[in-house]
């Protein structure tokens, strides 16, 4: 049941921006044999809302009619909401279990969870709508005159080898910042040349709606070697930034191509995130290495990957960080 959890946790905040965790029911003992041996229960509460999930890792699925008669028979026994996960559905049952209107999730495709009135294809129509991200190349020039020269005038070919991608990838980079109207774009000769508008404050401020959570993927794993060559990011690099007292499970980060280099050379066992031998890997739409400075990742990303979390400690210690931030 574990991984199911983990991944649930995880779809739910880079999908919502909201932190959930789940903790065990104690109610199942006291249920009819046949949810008692098919299904596991943990309990969550999902922006306000007190749910009871009802897990099925059941290999063989069964008819979303069949789901229904089985929530219907949880209602009368408690009173959260009720959430039907598993970790695949059928596209053709997905269908069927919104014609049951039963709530449910499976995580890292798709969710329905009418009570609280979302649908995660309308959702994530409505945020591209509403807020359209940066590719991570672009927010990679955005960091770079962040943390570098904001005042540096920037040409395709020269600041391509620079933050490691083509001449042709910055060109479409530029074309996204001057159509954000963040930066302008002139010809000199043959080059395109690209210089920020206002200060670093101004363009920090002004490029918000536009930057994304560089974390694609988190997920706990058991110590391996190699994995402790990562720089340092999430509640460990903010330890460092601030006066928050240090995890117990250190927070690592790759870029997807470096975690993939990783998995092929080494075995991937994923753990519970209290396991004592547990480790957390984040991995980035972009390399945090790019910017890291004594082993933890920039204080800009860093900010980006914590700023959903709501934890008020959390908030406080990213507060303390970006206070010393010299603009």
């Amino acid at each position: 049941m574990q991984p199911v959890l983990h991944e649930l946790e995880r779809y739910l905040h880079d999908a919502l921006g909201v932190s959930v965790k789940t903790t065990p029911w104690s109610g199942a003992n006291q249920l009819p044999p046949v949810l008692r041996e098919r299904y596991r229960f943990a309990k969550a509460e999902l922006l306000g809302v007190r749910a009871l999930l009802v897990i099925d890792a059941n290999p063989e699925e069964q008819s979303p009619a069949t789901v229904r008669k089985h929530l219907d028979m949880l209602q009368t026994k408690q009173h959260a909401d009720l959430i039907y996960v598993r970790a695949q559905v059928t596209a053709y049952n997905r269908k069927r279990l919104i014609e049951q209107k039963v709530p449910f999730i499976v995580p890292g495709n798709q969710m329905y969870l009418p009570m609280l009135a979302i649908d995660l294809r309308e959702h994530f129509r409505r945020i591209r709508e509403e807020a359209p991200t940066f590719s991570p190349s672009t927010q990679v020039v955005v960091l770079h005159a962040m943390l570098r020269d904001a005042e540096q005038v920037l040409i395709p070919s020269e600041v391509a080898p620079l933050l490691g991608y083509s001449a042709m990838t910055m060109t479409r980079a530029f074309d996204e910042l001057e159509t954000a109207k963040l930066a302008e774009v002139t010809v000199r000769g043959r080059k395109r040349c690209l210089r920020f508008i206002g200060d670093r404050r101004e363009i920090w401020e002004n490029a918000q709606p536009f930057l994304r959570n560089p974390v694609s993927k988190r997920l706990f794993i058991r110590r391996i070697d190699g994995a402790e060559s990562a720089d340092r990011a999430g509640l460990t690099a903010l330890a460092h930034y601030s006066m928050l007292a240090p995890p117990a499970c250190t927070t690592y980060a790759l870029s997807r191509e470096e975690w993939k280099t990783l998995r092929q050379q080494h075995k991937i066992i994923e753990v519970p995130a209290q396991d004592p031998d547990a480790s957390e890997m984040e991995v980035w739409w972009y390399s945090p290495a790019r910017f890291a400075e004594h082993g933890m990742v920039d204080r800009l990303s860093l900010y980006l990957s914590l700023k959903a979390d709501h934890d008020e400690r959390t908030e406080t210690a990213v507060e303390e960080m970006m206070e010393k931030f010299k603009w």
